[in-house]
Formats: structure tokens, sequence, C-alpha cells
């Protein structure tokens, strides 16, 4: 069943600097996808590797810190937004990292198209848009749609990660991840996670913590049987 095509996020290009452009231009054709088909990680990274998606990378940090600590890992990250795309690519050169593609799309789509059911090992989440007015909230991207779609692209044992610093966001999270049957809460007291090693914090996570902000982490793994 196909997600019903309302846009959980706005392309808002933003200010792209000249650095971030020309590192699009350079580095595109060695890190970016464009495919609409199912992608074979040992076509796509040369080996066979775990699989993980980051849906929304923001401006990539956390994916780059992710992928330089694991490298035994393929991670592939989708986002809309080009200024963010072209700072994920200088990190990617500058750190000299090959463990990561990239895709520029609407991310419901490329899981649709591009991940073949029961192949990723993580999924992840980290500050998607929350879209805090209540007559935006049908814009979330997380909805039950979109989790069983997630439940169906992960393997069997494969993790969805998500983050959020905005409490009513990450209450309905929980609510619409507890539905889903296949899914099972990593959490001791079956509500929210503490953050795992290998989420980074980010700067602006950092200076909402020191301002007393709340960061509620949900981690739910798929079924083996």
């Amino acid at each position: 069943m196909k997600i019903h095509k309302i846009r959980s996020f706005i392309r808002r290009q933003g200010r792209i600097t000249p650095g971030q452009q020309r590192a699009i231009d350079r580095l595109w054709p060695k890190y970016g996808l464009e495919q609409k088909h199912p992608i074979n990680d040992k076509d796509v990274f040369g080996q066979k590797a775990p699989l993980i998606v980051e849906i929304g990378f923001g401006n990539g940090d956390s994916l780059a810190k992710m992928a330089k600590q694991q490298t035994d890992n393929a991670f592939i990250g989708i986002e809309v937004h080009k200024p963010g795309i072209g700072h994920l690519l200088l990190q990617l050169e500058q750190l000299d990292i090959e463990n990561v593609r990239i895709f520029c799309d609407d991310a419901v789509e490329i899981l649709e198209q591009c991940i073949a059911d029961n192949s990723l090992a993580r999924i992840h989440l980290f500050f998607p848009d929350p879209w805090p007015k209540k007559r935006h909230h049908k814009r979330r991207i997380v909805r039950s749609e979109f989790i069983d779609l997630i439940t169906r692209k992960l393997q069997p044992g494969g993790y969805f990660h998500a983050a959020t610093d905005w409490q009513d966001y990450a209450e309905y999270m929980l609510s619409v991840l507890e539905q889903q049957p296949n899914l099972i809460n990593q959490s001791t007291d079956k509500a929210y996670c503490k953050r795992p090693y290998y989420r980074p914090l980010t700067k602006f996570e950092c200076r909402g913590l020191a301002l007393g902000h709340g960061v509620w982490d949900l981690i739910f793994r798929k079924k083996t049987d």
C-alpha cells in the first residue's frame, strides 16, 4: 500500500554557499544516487555490508560522524535540501569517508522504489520537522502508513530509531509505533530509550540540553518470527 501523498517537507532550498555548490558539482557523481529501482549494496558500495538509512540528515554532521565511526556499515542518507547535501559532501571528502551514498528526493518514494523489503539493518529519523501546529499534524512523516512501510523495509531484527526534541511529537510517535504489531519497543519501561552510543550529539541538541530542553529517543526492533 502506498502512502497518501501529503508531503512531510517543503523544498526550502535556502542559501547555498559557493563551496557547497562546488561540492555538489564535483562530488555528486561519486556519492549521489539517482536510480528508481531497488539498490544492491554490493553494486553501490563494492561489498556486502549492513545497510542503514537516515531520513532527513540535515547538514549531515551526525551521518558523517556515524559513518566515520562505523566503517563496517553502509549508510544511505536521504535529504531534499541542497545546502545540507553540499555540506555533507564536503565532510565526506575532507574526512575520506567512503561508506555513504546520498539521495536527493522524497524519502517515502525512495523507500518504496529503491529499497528492497527486509533489507535494512537500521532506519534513522533524527529530529524530523514536528509540524507543531495542529492543522499541520497531517504533514508529520510518522503516521501509520509510514511505520508500516519502514517495518516492511527492515530486515528481521532490524531497528527503527527516531529522536525528537518535541515532547508532543515524541508522545505521538510512541502511540503510532505501538500500534505496529511487528515492532517491539526496546525501552525497559516501554516508553523512551537512552541515547545510544552511535547517535552523536548535534550542536543544536547540545544547546537545547544546556537550556534544559528534553530529547526523546524511540527505538523499535522488528520481530524475527
